[in-house]
Protein backbone atom coordinates (compact mmCIF):
# COMPACT_ATOMS: atom_id res chain seq x y z
CA UNK A 1 0.00 0.00 0.00
CA UNK A 2 1.30 3.45 -0.87
CA UNK A 3 0.21 6.95 0.05
CA UNK A 4 0.84 9.83 -2.32
CA UNK A 5 1.81 13.15 -0.78
CA UNK A 6 3.16 16.57 -1.62
CA UNK A 7 6.00 17.98 0.46
CA UNK A 8 6.15 21.73 1.07
CA UNK A 9 8.91 23.93 2.50
CA UNK A 10 7.54 26.09 5.29
CA UNK A 11 8.32 29.78 4.91
CA UNK A 12 8.40 30.61 8.63
CA UNK A 13 11.15 28.16 9.57
CA UNK A 14 14.22 26.84 7.76
CA UNK A 15 14.35 23.05 7.47
CA UNK A 16 10.67 22.62 8.42
CA UNK A 17 8.54 20.66 5.93
CA UNK A 18 4.86 19.85 5.61
CA UNK A 19 3.87 16.46 4.15
CA UNK A 20 0.33 16.76 2.79
CA UNK A 21 -1.77 13.86 1.55
CA UNK A 22 -2.26 14.20 -2.22
CA UNK A 23 -6.04 14.51 -2.03
CA UNK A 24 -5.79 17.63 0.16
CA UNK A 25 -4.76 21.22 -0.52
CA UNK A 26 -2.97 23.62 1.84
CA UNK A 27 -6.17 25.67 2.05
CA UNK A 28 -7.87 22.72 3.78
CA UNK A 29 -5.38 22.78 6.68
CA UNK A 30 -6.44 24.24 10.03
CA UNK A 31 -5.91 28.02 10.18
CA UNK A 32 -3.57 27.73 13.19
CA UNK A 33 -1.33 25.33 11.27
CA UNK A 34 -1.24 27.62 8.23
CA UNK A 35 -0.11 30.48 10.49
CA UNK A 36 2.64 28.27 11.94
CA UNK A 37 3.99 27.17 8.56
CA UNK A 38 3.81 30.51 6.78
CA UNK A 39 4.09 30.52 2.99
CA UNK A 40 4.26 26.98 1.61
CA UNK A 41 6.45 26.23 -1.40
CA UNK A 42 6.08 22.87 -3.10
CA UNK A 43 9.35 20.93 -2.86
CA UNK A 44 8.40 17.51 -4.27
CA UNK A 45 5.77 14.81 -4.65
CA UNK A 46 6.33 11.31 -3.31
CA UNK A 47 4.56 8.00 -3.13
CA UNK A 48 5.31 6.69 0.37
CA UNK A 49 5.38 3.03 1.33
CA UNK A 50 6.49 1.37 4.58
CA UNK A 51 9.66 0.19 2.78
CA UNK A 52 10.69 3.66 1.61
CA UNK A 53 13.43 5.42 3.56
CA UNK A 54 13.30 9.11 4.40
CA UNK A 55 16.38 11.09 5.40
CA UNK A 56 15.30 12.56 8.74
CA UNK A 57 12.00 11.02 9.73
CA UNK A 58 10.46 7.58 10.23
CA UNK A 59 8.27 6.80 7.21
CA UNK A 60 5.89 4.74 9.40
CA UNK A 61 5.14 7.83 11.51
CA UNK A 62 4.59 9.98 8.41
CA UNK A 63 2.23 7.40 6.91
CA UNK A 64 0.31 7.11 10.19
CA UNK A 65 -0.22 10.89 10.36
CA UNK A 66 -1.13 11.19 6.67
CA UNK A 67 -3.86 8.57 7.11
CA UNK A 68 -5.13 9.93 10.44
CA UNK A 69 -5.03 13.69 9.87
CA UNK A 70 -3.90 14.27 6.30
CA UNK A 71 -0.59 15.96 7.11
CA UNK A 72 2.69 15.60 8.97
CA UNK A 73 5.08 18.38 10.04
CA UNK A 74 8.78 17.57 9.88
CA UNK A 75 10.50 19.83 12.38
CA UNK A 76 14.05 21.12 11.86
CA UNK A 77 17.02 19.27 13.36
CA UNK A 78 17.96 20.13 16.96
CA UNK A 79 19.39 23.59 17.32
CA UNK A 80 17.79 25.06 14.18
CA UNK A 81 14.31 25.85 15.53
CA UNK A 82 13.56 29.59 15.70
CA UNK A 83 12.66 30.58 19.24
CA UNK A 84 9.92 32.96 18.06
CA UNK A 85 8.15 30.58 15.67
CA UNK A 86 4.85 31.07 17.51
CA UNK A 87 4.83 34.84 16.84
CA UNK A 88 3.61 36.50 13.65
CA UNK A 89 5.85 37.02 10.62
Amino acid sequence: MSTDCTIYRCGRQDEMYLYLRADLTPEQLPEALRRLTGKLTEAMRLSLTPERRLARVDVALVLEKLVAQGYYIQMPPDGLLKANLHFGD
